[in-house]
């Protein structure tokens, strides 16, 4: 029978009203096995900056996987949802890299570097199944390839069970991908309002803090009123259309404005360095 209840604990935060907590991390089995006990509800597999290994991150998603945290929880979703960010920026349009670690099982794509509405619908297209064109929801029209032996037993699910969850969230709301895209450039803060207004099924924007700096000329300061205001348009724009926005470098100093500020998806250190979360945990009353 399939599952009942939501395998992605990212959008079970999201659809519960409170921040989903999470950290890259690298695709290696010890980082992983350190994961499936920390208290995130999603971890992305970093492979932008890191090599792309699809062998690796396969290693990584069953050494993610713990035996009786599953049978305890009476549920078939790991207790960390696990995703990816894909190396491609979004002007590379480049499909295989979201095919290849879906079919592998994850719940999600990051795709950095997106500018503008044709790279998002590109982002979300390539993490949907073809269908016809008279179906619910049909666009964006979905271009991912067919081939979800490893990801439907990863899930725990037969086949037209995985077909039936294997869309994105929330454009089809009984989906269990995320499709986050991130806003690192000036192009595309420029453009963030016609990709939300335009592109549906955009689950999250994830601000890209250093390249976003960057592109402003302020490298990494952070703190610079220049880089606040652009984060703070991201946030508004976010707000707007009610899609979950993103910070990645939520730290113990920074978490009670992060929190105030209305992000929806905190991304603190890695495993190991549970202040920042147990401190927003503290703010939201999340046990």
């Amino acid at each position: 029978m399939a599952e009942t209840v939501r395998l992605n604990n990212i959008i079970r935060a999201w659809e519960a009203g409170r921040p989903a907590f999470a950290s890259f991390a690298h695709a290696d089995p010890q980082t992983a096995i350190e994961f499936s006990t920390a208290p995130y509800d999603g971890v992305i597999f970093e492979m932008e900056h890191n090599p792309f290994d699809v062998q690796a991150l396969q290693d990584g998603l069953q050494y993610l996987l713990n035996r009786k945290q599953i049978f305890t929880a009476a549920s078939l979703a790991p207790a960390v949802t696990p995703l990816v960010r894909v190396p491609a920026n979004g002007v590379e349009r480049n499909q295989s890299f979201a095919k290849q670690a879906l079919d592998r099982g994850v719940y999600g794509v990051v795709w950095p570097h997106i500018g503008d509405a044709e790279q998002a619908y590109n982002a979300v297209a390539s993490c949907r199944y073809s269908r016809p064109k008279t179906a619910d929801a049909y666009e964006p029209a979905g271009v991912r390839g067919d081939g979800p032996t490893s990801a439907f037993r990863y899930w725990g699910l037969t086949q037209q069970e995985y077909y039936a969850k294997a869309d994105v969230w929330p454009l089809n709301p009984n989906g269990e991908l995320i499709v986050i895209i991130q806003c690192e450039s000036m192009h595309g803060l420029g453009n963030l309002d016609d990709i939300l207004k335009r592109v549906p099924g955009i689950g999250c924007v994830l601000i890209g803090e250093g390249d976003l700096s960057q592109s402003l000329g302020f490298p990494r300061q952070y703190a610079h009123p220049q880089v606040k205001e652009a984060m703070d348009h991201v946030v508004a724009t976010c707000q707007k259309y009610k899609v979950p926005v993103g910070h990645p470098h939520v730290t113990a100093s920074n978490v009670e404005r992060v929190v105030a500020e209305g992000y929806r998806f905190i991304m603190s250190a890695p495993v190991r360095s549970y202040g920042a979360i147990e401190k927003a945990r503290a703010i939201l009353g999340v046990k």
